[in-house]
Formats: C-alpha cells, sequence, structure tokens
C-alpha cells in the first residue's frame, strides 16, 4: 500500500466520517433534509430524513483542511468531498428505490459508491492503478463495516445522520 493510496482511505473514511461528527456536536440543529422531504413517484423520499444539507457542508468544510495536512491543496479535499457526497447520495437514492428506510444498512452498496467514485476521480492525483482503486474500495469497505457496527453498537449511529 502505498502513502497515497492510505490517505485517500484516510480522507474518505474522514469525509464520510464528518456528517455523524457534525450531528454529535449539533444535535438537531441545521439539519434539514437535502431532498427537502420531496417523494418520488414511488411514494418513497428521493432520499430520506438521513441526508442533510448540515452533513454535506460538514463534509465539504472538514475535508479541504485535513488535505492540506496531508499535502494536498484544499481543491483536491473539495474534490474528495464531492465524489465522497455523490456516492453516499446516489447509494441513498437506490436504497429508496428498492424501499428501504433511511439509516438502513445495504453491505457494498452503502460502501462501493462512496469509495469508487472519489477513487476514480483522484486516480491521477494519487497515482493509483486499477488495483490499487480496487484495494482502496476493498479496504474502505471492510473498515467502515466494522466501524458501522461498533458506532450501532455504542449508539452513536442512529437514524437521521
Amino acid at each position: 500500500m502505498t502513502i497515497e493510496l492510505l490517505q485517500l482511505l484516510l480522507l474518505i473514511i474522514i469525509a464520510n466520517g464528518a456528517p455523524i461528527l457534525a450531528r454529535m456536536l449539533l444535535n438537531n440543529q441545521w439539519n434539514a433534509a437535502v431532498d427537502f422531504g420531496a417523494k418520488m413517484a414511488d411514494g418513497n423520499p428521493v432520499l430520506g430524513a438521513s441526508k442533510t444539507w448540515r452533513g454535506i457542508l460538514a463534509t465539504l468544510l472538514v475535508l479541504p483542511g485535513v488535505a492540506l495536512i496531508f499535502g494536498y491543496t484544499a481543491e483536491v479535499g473539495i474534490l474528495i468531498a464531492i465524489g465522497t457526497i455523490s456516492g453516499d447520495l446516489f447509494s441513498s437514492f437506490v436504497k429508496r428505490r428498492l424501499g428501504m428506510v433511511p439509516s438502513s444498512k445495504a453491505p457494498l452498496l452503502d460502501q462501493i459508491p462512496e469509495s469508487l467514485i472519489p477513487a476514480l476521480m483522484m486516480m491521477h492525483i494519487f497515482d493509483l492503478s486499477l488495483s490499487g482503486i480496487l484495494f482502496l474500495v476493498f479496504a474502505f469497505t471492510v473498515i467502515d463495516m466494522i466501524m458501522t457496527y461498533f458506532l450501532y453498537h455504542w449508539r452513536v449511529l442512529r437514524k437521521s445522520c
């Protein structure tokens, strides 16, 4: 594992955790749903109440600073944040179409887009090969599943992150 791959993995993990930290610090403040409660023709929300503007802003504010600490530009941090957010919103959209409630678990669907999209976006900046991208997605998936298990067990995670 190269240092670049490890740094990108850490940035994606931090992007994934920023909304949780924001919820813990701000409770119910600024928790407007990204979809503003809109529903699709299937009667389900577009994304659901657990995808908030607070979470998006937390990721967009935290990641540029962490990227700078790792020696990258703030723009790289913003791009990783956008990629991670896009993957997370895509997963939520698909889960709602499948009739799954917000914050429900969908192994692989919860992790792959959230790690694959930023990895593909950053493959040239972080000098990633295809095998590096696959390893990053695998590593993120395993780490996220373990962290999610413990965060639910410790009641850090619950509905509406």
